[in-house]
């Protein structure tokens, strides 16, 4: 099974989540968590992994032979992302704009272009505490995070349990991550933020028709329109978390929940057998 853990708001509890999730499975399934905020991965401050493999992640760029460039302006034309232009006798290319489609080398009619190597990340394998862990690193001024979530889940054992740990919101690094999932864990608060970018959420799994439910973080600050929210739309909320200064400071020491409060592991296991009569 692959759980994603997401949420349309950032600072929901995703990380906390989906660490104590795989933490309390590890002694009755083969777990993996996957680790997709590309971005600004954090789950490793928590599982504290033993790094075993590194690898690097590249996507091909452009680069064109002008000896043989006719400027015909067909690479350009081609192009969706804008990333190839032709000005008279000279090709300008834009690898930060480029998506690595391969459309440009492939219809240029002269055979003028090909395709190098560009690194944009890095991806790490390695095991936390009986949890095979894997996560990928955006390189700093690189806006491309979904070759490289694409790249984190070739890791995955389709065997055993995967939990996917998604970046916040509902851009093209979210639905990558949480794309071919057989359920989505949403984290939310009950607060006026955490219910308008939920709402942007739940549109997206359900555009992608992925069985989902609600995890709600926080319980006992804000109102109780989020769970008027899920009521109204046949959403079920499978577990609620309080908002405790004991969470919060085990949280800022990098010490996940089931480890701090252990109390908490039967809730996810509990969470666990809910995702399961929802599937």
């Amino acid at each position: 099974m692959i759980v994603s853990v997401a949420s349309g708001k950032g600072g929901t509890g995703k990380t906390l989540v989906a660490t104590s999730l795989a933490l309390s499975l590890k002694d009755k399934h083969d777990v993996q968590l996957l680790d997709c905020d590309v971005e600004e991965p954090d789950d490793h401050i928590f599982m504290k992994p033993s790094i075993t493999s590194s690898e690097v992640v590249s996507i091909p760029v452009p680069q064109v032979d002008e000896a043989r460039c006719t400027y015909c302006g067909k690479c350009a034309e081609v192009c969706a992302y804008n990333a190839i232009a032709v000005i008279t006798d000279k090709v300008l290319v834009f690898p930060e704009l480029c998506h690595g489609c391969g459309a440009c080398s492939y219809l240029c009619p002269e055979n003028a272009i090909k395709e190098v190597g560009k690194e944009i990340g890095i991806v790490e394998s390695g095991n936390a505490d009986g949890v095979k862990f894997v996560h990928g690193k955006l390189s700093i001024g690189q806006p491309m995070a979904p070759p490289i979530i694409r790249k984190v889940k070739e890791k995955a054992n389709k065997q055993g349990v995967v939990i996917i740990d998604s970046s916040p919101g509902t851009s093209c690094p979210v639905v990558e991550a949480i794309r071919g999932s057989d359920f989505c864990l949403l984290v939310t608060e009950p607060t006026p933020f955490g219910l308008n970018d939920l709402k942007l959420a739940v549109e997206t799994v359900r555009k992608l028709d992925i069985p989902f439910g609600i995890i709600l973080n926080r319980t006992g600050v804000g109102d109780n329109k989020t769970e008027e929210y899920c009521r109204k739309e046949n959403i079920p909320i499978l577990m609620k978390i309080p908002l405790d200064t004991k969470i919060a400071r085990l949280y800022s020491q990098g010490i996940p929940l089931v480890k701090g409060i252990p109390e908490f592991r039967n809730d996810f296991l509990g969470l666990f057998d809910k995702i399961g009569d929802n599937t």
